[in-house]
């Protein structure tokens, strides 16, 4: 299943995008998509019986804003340096564990929603990612097998950081990757069954129109299963919770000087196999 949310922010309503590419109403049958319905499979099962009976109402997209697919998320594991390209790109030793961090919940907004630039701000860069939605609570996992088996779903995320914050401000990476608007996510959140292999999806980013990244996630130095597998053994990963599995080759970051940071006024469009596309004008905070 296609998930996601429409509305006004902070007024969004659950819906489904069917197989026809048809928007359709889930309001009378699920308060939202969030980590209570990705953990019941009797709801779930509930929206796939509606879905496939012709049952769901019809919506009009005309006009109509995707937001989050995804409500009230407890928190965002971040996975650095994860694609062997993107190691080599910035002269970095593909790491031996993978790198993780946290990204603030508050940083998420829609898929085509404004994304602002900080004040001070010279270096802001782009990074296409596959997220990870949790569909059950993972704790102490043993094997990536199981750290799939976790996994509720899929969507594009837009791990959009600051590299001057990040990397020459001292401190952790936190400075430049919660700024306001750094996490567009969407446009749907598409169930596990639909992603047979996790390994084999394209990721790919433009910059005003010229293609930026090009990759793969077969290109991950850690898989998604034993992403999950490692960060359950650290925290408790709850349903609701996302982890973003890390960018490819092709950030601004990675690029001969002068390097080509974002400014206000750029377009960005990134999407990821089979989860949908997202479209960003950049603004100044």
């Amino acid at each position: 299943m296609k998930l996601l949310r429409v509305g006004t922010a902070g007024r969004e309503r659950p819906a489904l995008l069917d197989p026809d590419g048809t928007l359709r109403d889930l309001s009378g049958l699920v308060a939202d998509i969030d980590g209570t319905l990705l953990a019941d499979e009797d709801a779930l099962g509930r929206i796939r019986t509606a879905a496939a009976a012709g049952d769901l109402p019809a919506l009009d997209a005309t006009g109509l804003r995707t937001g989050p697919p995804l409500a009230r998320i407890g928190k965002i594991v971040c996975i650095g340096l994860n694609y062997h390209d993107h190691a080599r790109e910035t002269g970095a030793e593909p790491p031996a564990e993978p790198v993780v961090f946290l990204k603030a919940p508050d940083t998420v907004v829609g898929p085509d929603d404004t994304v602002l630039i900080p004040r001070g701000s010279v270096k802001t860069d782009w990074e296409v990612e596959l997220a990870v939605v949790i569909g059950r609570t993972a704790r102490y996992l043993e094997s990536a097998e199981e750290g799939l088996a976790h996994v509720a779903g899929y969507a594009v995320a837009h791990d959009v950081s600051e590299r001057e914050f990040q990397i020459e401000r001292g401190g952790t990476w936190d400075k430049g990757k919660n700024c306001e608007t750094f996490n567009p996510l969407g446009p749907w959140l598409v169930t596990a069954d639909e992603v047979p292999d996790p390994q084999d999806l394209s990721l790919r980013l433009w910059v005003n129109g010229e293609l930026k990244q090009d990759g793969t996630t077969a290109e991950q130095i850690f898989p998604v299963g034993e992403v999950v597998r490692y960060v359950s053994r650290f925290m408790t990963l709850y349903p609701g919770d996302v982890v973003s599995t890390g960018t490819p080759a092709g950030v601004a970051m990675g690029h001969p000087e002068p390097k080509p940071y974002l400014r206000a006024g750029d377009v960005v469009e990134l999407e990821v196999t089979g989860l949908g596309r997202q479209r960003q004008v950049l603004a100044q905070a």
